[in-house]
């Protein structure tokens, strides 16, 4: 029969879905009591009584606790925190500073993409969604905010459409295929069909309580779907993440180019770096001969990261060509990406390469400042 410290070491294993750390580490386990008969009672604070995950809480709890030998029953009981049991679990997670964006802090190793378009209609959010689900498959811990204040799609795309959860005015991101997500969904009242009436500074409080009020706990990756275009989300971005870097995405029409190379060559004036340019929809093989279709054009990609290039005087490669692939929408509209659904479509091989380049880049700390100073002369 396990005894009481052999019930707790196995509940050590369990991990809150959202915050992904051990329970016990959280002050989430109330009490344990092993019975004569081998039945265990596990009491279980949740952070709050309306919690979407205590189904999942209470289900990983009696899983641990039933591979004990000489357990006969598992019996969970739930209840919720108070005011300053949660008051000390965000001092745990946040410390007791405020409104701090983790990822501009100089010791962040957090790899930040701002993902742009000149825009609309290149298909954007289908690459930085298929990027993010794509950079957790190869077990990377990823979050992904929608910036897209006013056309928000990334909760469909990725079937996130749970509300967060709030814990002490700290909002914990819905997750969907391992992938942290924030959006302004959740917080309007009227729904999807409710329309965004915000102006420059109200989206730069949008977007700072995006990254500052919500716990995204360490990430290796941040992705940020950005508006179309260069306006004020672009520029809070910068301001808000000076280390982030621009990832476009362009199709392969030279019209859509040459306003692609806007998006990138703001770079400029903000002071980032541009990662590299995506080319989406593609040539793709006619299903009757074989032979390439350019129903997009040709050669949009390498026109916008050679002309960015050029203005900026760096580096900028051409990162990957996605072929144009109905399904890659459809699983837009189904909430399942592509890289998960058809993981061997040709599209989704060049996603998930994208996805290898930009995840696998070191989580160093060159170029990152080190507050130090060399020593004086004597």
């Amino acid at each position: 029969m396990p005894s009481v410290d052999d019930v707790t070491v196995a509940l050590a294993t369990v991990n809150d879905p959202e915050i992904n750390r051990p329970i016990t580490e959280l002050g989430m386990v109330k009490s344990v009591e092993v019975l004569a008969d081998g039945a265990v009672r596990v009491g279980i604070f949740l952070t709050v009584a309306g919690c979407p995950m205590r189904p999942e809480i209470t289900e990983r709890v009696r899983s641990a606790v039933s591979a004990l030998p000489g357990v006969a029953s598992v019996e969970v009981e739930l209840d919720v925190m108070d005011d300053e049991q949660r008051g000390a679990l965000r001092a745990s997670l946040r410390g007791h500073g405020e409104r701090e964006i983790p990822f501009a802090q100089p010791g962040s190793l957090t790899r930040v993409y701002a993902i742009a378009s000149g825009k609309g209609g290149v298909g954007k959010s289908s690459v930085t969604a298929n990027l993010a689900v794509a950079m957790a498959q190869m077990g990377l811990t990823v979050g992904l905010v929608d910036a897209d204040v006013y056309g928000h799609s990334i909760p469909r795309m990725l079937n996130a459409l749970d509300a967060p959860t709030m814990v002490e005015g700290m909002i914990m991101p819905p997750q969907a295929y391992g992938v942290r997500v924030i959006s302004m969904l959740p917080f309007k009242p009227g729904g999807v069909s409710q329309p965004v009436a915000f102006r420059g500074p109200m989206l730069h409080r949008a977007l700072q309580q995006f990254l500052a009020d919500v716990w995204w706990g360490d990430l290796d990756i941040l992705l940020l779907d950005l508006p179309p275009g260069t306006g004020d989300v672009a520029i809070s971005t910068a301001q808000l993440l000076p280390n982030a870097e621009i990832v476009v995405v362009t199709t392969p029409q030279p019209a859509a180019a040459d306003v692609a190379v806007r998006a990138g060559t703001l770079a400029e004036q903000t002071h980032q770096k541009v990662a590299g340019v995506v080319e989406n929809m593609s040539s793709f093989p006619c299903p009757h001969c074989g032979e390439p279709i350019d129903l997009f054009g040709f050669g949009g990609g390498a026109l916008v990261a050679e002309t960015i290039a050029r203005q900026l005087g760096t580096d900028v490669p051409l990162l990957g060509q996605i072929p144009f692939d109905v399904r890659l929408r459809e699983g837009g509209d189904s909430g399942v990406p592509l890289v998960l659904s058809h993981p061997d479509a040709d599209a989704s091989v060049a996603l998930l390469e994208i996805a290898r380049t930009l995840g696998t880049r070191p989580r160093g700390l060159a170029g990152l400042s080190l507050g130090i100073s060399p020593a004086g002369r004597p």
